[in-house]
């Protein structure tokens, strides 16, 4: 009977950081996490436990390492794991790969480089505890982007939300606090090609945001590229929404409509007004316009088509060589 009592007064959140070579942030994250889990005030009716989930996603420096160094000599968090993959698989296989393996109440997804700042965990909970399954942390204050890359966001999210017709959280990140419930929602969608964020909108729930500006990065540097985030967005676009093929099937409707007339135009004038049209110049057009619109269709078709072929392989997402409890 005490036993059941106990049980019932505890809740635990899992604190889950995936990582890739983040050994020179580990030391200032878990003293911020320390920090944090020090001044927070309990609950009155329950005690909350923090366990820290670490994934290193194949880092080629010591993070895995340093980090179970650090958890250990820890004075706030009791309990760690460190879930260490067989290589880099990226950060969404990492993530799902730290979900499975949640067994608390509620998760906070947060990044090792503190641009999520652990001091809004507090307040995140306290969502949680008013009803909210879906806590986001969102960006209030972006001057610190430059231009572009503020309105190359702007203009992806604002297309997302035109094709997939998602409520996808406008200038959020990973950060957010998952409810068990939300937490077993995503785990259960075993895409290949991963968008969290698509995933984070597409389960619905009670959500609320949390809204902060997001700090510099302290050390290391950032592993995401200009490249790296044009082929995210478009994985976010292909997994989402079917509509580029229909977008390109009325292109190719307006664009044998207009041929159509145009040829019709010119029969017309040699066999009716005997005008001579040039060959040359629209012969050379013709085929190279109409060729680059066809291998643009090919090349949207063939990303739903290698989308469909990854998942017949169904291939695991990760591969955990071994998990370290500290």
């Amino acid at each position: 009977m005490t036993d059941s009592t106990t049980s019932l007064q505890t809740r635990s959140i899992d604190l889950l950081v995936p990582c890739h070579n983040e050994e020179e942030s580990a030391a200032a994250l878990l003293e911020a996490l320390n920090t944090t889990i020090q001044t927070f005030q309990q609950p009155r009716d329950f005690t909350i436990h923090f366990n820290l989930i670490i994934v290193d996603d194949g880092s080629s420096d010591q993070t895995c390492q340093r980090f179970e160094q650090l958890i250990k000599e820890s004075k706030e968090i009791k309990q760690g794991s460190i879930i260490s993959l067989s290589r880099n698989f990226g950060k969404e296989a990492a993530m799902l790969a730290g979900l499975n393996h949640c067994e608390g109440d509620a998760c906070i997804i947060l990044d090792a480089d503190l641009q999520d700042p652990p001091s809004l965990i507090p307040e995140m909970i306290s969502a949680w505890l008013e009803g909210y399954q879906v806590v986001n942390a969102v960006r209030h204050d972006r001057s610190s982007d430059s231009r572009l890359k503020r309105l190359s966001s702007e203009g992806f999210y604002s297309l997302f939300l035109k094709l997939s017709k998602l409520k996808v959280q406008f200038n959020a990140s990973d950060f957010r606090l998952l409810d068990r419930a939300a937490i077993n929602a995503i785990a259960a969608c075993q895409e290949r090609v991963r968008f969290s964020k698509g995933f984070f909108a597409w389960i619905g729930f009670e959500q609320k945001n949390i809204y902060f500006k997001r700090p510099a990065r302290q050390t290391g540097s950032s592993k995401w590229g200009s490249w790296k985030l044009w082929n995210y967005a478009l994985d976010g676009i292909f997994n989402f929404s079917t509509a580029p093929l229909r977008i390109w099937s009325y292109i190719g409707l307006f664009v044998t409509s207009a041929a159509f007339i145009v040829g019709l135009t010119s029969v017309i004038r040699v066999l009716f007004f005997g005008i001579d049209v040039p060959g040359y110049a629209s012969l050379f057009f013709a085929v190279t316009f109409l060729g680059g619109l066809q291998l643009m269709g090919i090349g949207i078709l063939g990303e739903y088509v290698g989308r469909s072929y990854l998942e017949t392989k169904r291939r695991p997402h990760f591969v955990i060589k071994k998990i370290t409890k500290a």
